[in-house]
């Protein structure tokens, strides 16, 4: 008996590495190659092609096809519907199977409904990409990406709210967690609290407040 869990309707080919804990949902199809860590979640018609890598804890939603070439870190989340590829200049008449570039989606990134993620970047820890954003180019940690093309509109903190109103020594503040975080240089920002590549204390990776009522706190500050 396996260690994960497979849903009657999906299709889950020989030779793919399933980690423990994971879900495969209705219609999904996982190929041969392919590696997906523990803990992870696959919506409905999730496709993972031959030699993709998922980490561990990656949530990804409906209608998402994850190509040879992409590979993504620990606690990705990806939207519905959302969009990567794995060939910049693709044609029907040329076979590029050999050519396949390589999408990076670093550790606890977010990439929102119906974006796209042009093949060949890394999104960085915890960017995040706003819903039907394209992304055509790398994107620093913790950036705020939104548009087409994306553009950076600020900054995210681990928790997935923006930042803003840093006080006189640069230091921005999550409304959520309380971390603080400072841009140590032009176009780097850092969590001054807890290593990047650390895990959420137990007490902050559960939420308890609704994303509205953030807002209205801030505008009532």
């Amino acid at each position: 008996m396996s260690d994960y869990f497979v849903h009657e309707s999906a299709y889950v080919d020989d030779g793919a590495r399933i980690g423990a804990g994971t879900k495969i949902w209705h219609f999904c199809h996982v190929m041969p190659k392919a590696v997906i860590g523990t803990k992870c979640v696959l919506g409905q018609n999730v496709n993972v092609d031959n030699g993709a890598v998922i980490g561990n804890n990656v949530k990804i939603q409906n209608n998402v096809s994850i190509y040879t070439g992409v590979v993504i870190e620990d606690d990705v989340f990806l939207g519905p519907s959302c969009v990567l590829t794995n060939v910049t200049n693709p044609r029907s008449q040329v076979n590029r199977h050999e050519l396949y570039e390589k999408t990076l989606l670093r550790r606890g990134c977010t990439v929102g409904a119906n974006a796209t993620i042009v093949c060949g970047v890394t999104i960085g820890r915890y960017a995040f990409i706003g819903a039907g954003a394209v992304v055509t180019k790398s994107v620093p940690d913790y950036a705020l990406m939104l548009g087409n093309p994306a553009r950076q509109k600020g900054w995210m903190s681990r928790h997935g709210h923006q930042l803003i109103s840093p006080n006189a020594d640069g230091i921005m503040r999550c409304p959520e967690s309380d971390f603080r975080y400072r841009e140590t240089s032009p176009d780097v920002l850092q969590c001054l609290d807890l290593d990047e590549e650390a895990s959420l204390p137990p007490g902050l990776a559960v939420g308890h407040r609704k994303y509205d009522e953030f807002k209205q706190s801030q505008r009532t500050s």
